[in-house]
């Protein structure tokens, strides 16, 4: 399925309409933009479903009254080609990119954020394949998996293989390849279960600064210093907690403030708000700052990147 060939005004309503059809019931929020196109080509190994997505930023969510209405559960697995996903799920959240990829639960809600232009190799899985053998799949869902060394590298590289190889192989190969995917993806969560364990307090106490950061983004006193006293730990902890993030703590928050603004930005017409105006609205009370950052980001300021919209 192709956007292209359809007219640019009717693009963004199909898109929508596909994704909630083609996954099952999934409210797609495509940030307010108009100007969108997407590509989806999907197949079968046996009884995976793998797809490839290719689409301007966007955003699904998926509700309860959503998996109420869905006849079949699936674990779903998005592992990055291009640009990175956020998924967020039992007060977790994920964010991979390339080289990585991360599962969630179809049968509880979720939300996958692509703020970004994407490409993502997208695997779902029957749930009641992957459960039993003592795997408690609820603490697995929306971890970050590595897919850079490890058994985790080889379910990604097959899963990616599979795909592409799919249109030349028989139906008992390709069944005989969902098998195979399936067990990578099974050995890949029982070895992170086993990570998991040592690690639980540094998670719980990164999920607990993600949701602190969320909630006081707006607050231009939000700092590192700040965190540290209103979760109770020392600022040694919260380092620790971000040591295997691309981002430092500090500047997890920069780059979520200026993804907000960037969407904010992303507005034209009367009722789009000042550039100043935005900029202290998310926290930034320095503005020489945030236009440092805002081109450090974009490679433009934030006046030359508004002005782009209106041409």
């Amino acid at each position: 399925m192709s956007t292209d060939d359809f007219a640019p005004q009717e693009r963004a309503p199909l898109w929508c309409e596909w994704v909630w059809k083609h996954f099952g019931g999934l409210r797609s929020d495509l940030y307010g933009d108009t100007d969108f196109d997407g590509h989806l080509s999907s197949g079968r190994a046996g009884d995976l479903i793998l797809t490839r997505l290719e689409a301007n930023r966007h955003r699904v969510v998926r509700t309860m009254d959503m998996v109420r209405a869905s006849d079949e559960g699936y674990l779903k697995i998005v592992a990055p080609l291009r640009g990175r996903a956020g998924v967020e799920q039992s007060g977790r959240q994920a964010w991979v990119g390339p080289g990585a990829w991360t599962i969630y639960d179809t049968t509880a809600d979720y939300l996958i954020a692509n703020p970004e232009r994407v490409e993502h190799l997208i695997v779902m899985v029957p749930k009641a394949q992957l459960a039993g053998q003592g795997l408690r799949l609820d603490t697995l869902m929306a971890r970050p998996v590595g897919g850079a060394t490890g058994i985790a590298r080889v379910a990604l590289t097959t899963m990616r293989s599979t795909f592409e190889e799919l249109p030349n192989m028989s139906a008992d190969a390709a069944r005989g390849a969902g098998e195979l995917v399936t067990q990578l993806v099974r050995l890949s969560l029982i070895e992170l279960a086993g990570q998991h364990t040592p690690l639980t307090q540094r998670e719980a106490l990164k999920d607990r600064i993600r949701h602190h950061v969320a909630l006081h983004l707006r607050d231009p006193d939000l700092s590192v210093d700040q965190i540290a006293t209103a979760l109770n730990c020392s600022k040694r902890h919260l380092y620790n907690a971000f040591a295997d993030e691309p981002h430092t703590l500090a500047s997890y928050i920069q780059h979520l403030r200026l993804d907000a603004c960037l969407r904010e930005l992303q507005q034209v017409g009367p009722a789009a708000r000042p550039i100043t105006d935005i900029a202290l609205h998310w926290g930034f009370n320095n503005l020489s700052h945030f236009s440092r950052v805002f081109r450090e980001r974009t490679g433009q300021s934030p006046s030359e990147f508004r002005q782009a919209r209106l041409n």
